[in-house]
């Protein structure tokens, strides 16, 4: 019980500390999809592979581990197989090996830990779901930035897009709207290994795990919670039938 309070009370920090800084790097005018955000397995495990393959290389989850993933129907062996590839363990962490300084100076920013990514993102605009799986989608070529690539949602962003061969390569037409802001349309320049709908379905299973990974035991807290208050609901009844029974008399 005591490492289940200090697991919450760092995540709760993580979000205070995440969000100022992840707020001002969005363009508040910006229109998010909504993201089809699933709970069933099968999608939850495919945003696992993936997260494991493209995002833990530089981005770290350091509020979860490993033998978590059993509650999205994961054998530890299967772990073992298919996503544990440098040595880790079942049970440590989900970390990188990667040094903030060193994040900072390749990137121009340390890549944040993604823990709580899609809690921080949460904003007036839609939730933090909606964010990532809009971000995930507009990245495009940019010969100007370091590292190739802009995103139309986070312009100048550091990150390159890592998820370049599924999707493909995206180019980006700007034009200036009367009021001085910018309209950007994106087209498919080079297709990737996935066609457009496949690679939304992709990013809508990352951004799934992604959710999960923020509260891993939200399913679980809304079950007790349907069972609480079924329960109160029979225990009013009850109360007020005793209620009833008691004053009858005086009534």
């Amino acid at each position: 019980m005591k490492m289940r309070v200090i697991n919450l009370i760092k995540r709760a920090a993580a979000v205070l500390l995440f969000a100022p800084a992840l707020a001002l790097a969005a363009d508040a005018s910006v229109n998010l999809d909504k993201a089809p955000v699933s709970t069933e397995p099968a999608a939850l495990q495919h945003g696992a592979k993936l997260f494991v393959n493209y995002c833990l290389n530089c981005h770290g989850a350091s509020y979860v581990r490993y033998n978590q993933l059993e509650n999205i129907g994961l054998s530890e062996q299967m772990i073992r197989d298919n996503l544990l590839f440098t040595g880790e363990k079942v049970g440590d962490l989900m970390k990188i090996a990667m040094q903030r300084e060193d994040g900072k100076a390749w990137f121009g920013a340390a890549p944040p830990d993604l823990s709580v990514i899609a809690r921080s993102r949460a904003s007036g605009d839609g939730s933090g779901a909606d964010w990532l799986y809009t971000y995930l989608r507009q990245f495009y070529r940019d010969t100007e930035r370091p590292t190739g690539w802009n995103n139309v949602i986070f312009e100048n962003v550091g990150m390159p897009h890592v998820l370049w061969e599924l999707q493909g390569e995206q180019v980006a037409k700007v034009t200036q709207n009367a009021n001085g802001s910018k309209h950007v349309e994106l087209s498919l320049a080079k297709p990737g290994k996935l066609s457009v709908e496949e690679y939304d379905k992709a990013v809508a299973d990352l951004v799934s795990f992604l959710v999960w990974m923020g509260e891993p035991v939200a399913e679980k807290r809304k079950a007790i919670g349907t069972v609480v208050l079924i329960f109160l609901a029979g225990f009013f009844v009850l109360a007020y039938a005793l209620k009833k029974n008691y004053w009858k008399d005086i009534h």
